[in-house]
């Protein structure tokens, strides 16, 4: 997703490639003011409150946010007897995350020995996003990781003939699919409920989060586990894929126009688990 993960040019399995005479390092940081208010929730206090935010891009990591320590609530961050080792920025110390009698072990961090390329980061602390009660940008919760600028959805609708089959069996016939175009990723396929055989579709348990989509469902189809998936109440960003599904090319045979469809190396999916405090219909409230 976006600029590091999956495939993005950062991500160090980018489907393109910096034209450039001479090869670049195996592995590039991008560090960047974010240019939003963001805040920091804990234990019922705003521990941390900066408009002076850098976001930091590593390959094959979410973005993460660096605050100033100045902009720390007093006595919140409790040093450790912790220290690690980061491949490119050296030392890192950890932190204990402290509010009143509640308290996070190893919430937060420091790079503690930065080398001079990347004092951008010297005197900022970064908390890990599980152990916080929430992170907000403004008065609007964010929620799965830092939201990523170079994070982009599309959404087109189209006349393409799409089929999709479980063995011989025709799972979906359509040709008004809705293609969704998302940073990193390959083109995923959404079919109206109207062209699915519904018989085919075997409600199963449990859900997964898309920071950018919403609240995510399943289905099985014959044989194979969650091979179907939609979003009930998709995020306005990306309503118009509401309620439509869309089928996993390793489980099932998809063709587009009569050529069959293969998953794309690289776009394995780890799914995100819920923050802290948020249930489900809460996610489903930001609609």
């Amino acid at each position: 997703m976006g600029l590091s993960w999956q495939q993005g040019p950062l991500s160090g399995a980018s489907v393109g490639h910096f034209i450039t005479p001479t090869p670049l390092p195996e592995r590039l940081l991008f560090a960047e003011r974010l240019r939003r208010r963001m805040r920091v929730k804990f234990a019922d206090e705003w521990i941390v409150d900066s408009e002076d935010v850098i976001l930091l891009h590593e390959p094959a990591r979410y973005p993460v946010a660096y605050f100033p320590i100045s902009a720390v609530l007093p006595g919140v961050l409790v040093r450790e007897n912790r220290t690690t080792k980061h491949r490119d920025l050296g030392s890192t110390d950890w932190y204990a995350v402290t509010v009143g009698a509640r308290r996070a072990d190893h919430a937060a961090w420091q790079h503690a020995d930065l080398p001079d390329y990347a004092n951008v980061l010297r005197e900022r602390v970064a908390f890990a996003w599980r152990a916080m009660d929430a992170f907000y940008e403004e008065d609007e919760r964010i929620v799965g990781h830092a939201a990523d600028a170079y994070h982009r959805i599309d959404i087109r609708r189209t006349s393409r003939h799409l089929v999709v089959k479980d063995g011989e069996k025709t799972i979906a016939d359509t040709k008004r699919p809705m293609v969704l175009y998302e940073s990193g990723f390959a083109p995923r396929w959404y079919v109206p409920r109207e062209d699915i055989a519904e018989d085919a579709l075997v409600p199963t348990e449990g859900q997964t989060f898309c920071p950018y989509k919403g609240l995510a469902s399943y289905y099985d189809v014959g044989h194979q586990r969650k091979a179907a998936w939609y979003y009930p109440e998709a995020w306005p960003e990306v309503a118009a894929i509401s309620n439509l599904i869309s089928f996993e090319a390793d489980q099932l045979d998809i063709y587009l126009d009569g050529k069959k469809l293969q998953l794309e190396p690289g776009q394995t999916v780890v799914a995100h688990g819920i923050d802290r405090g948020l249930e489900p219909d809460e996610i489903l409230t930001r609609r």
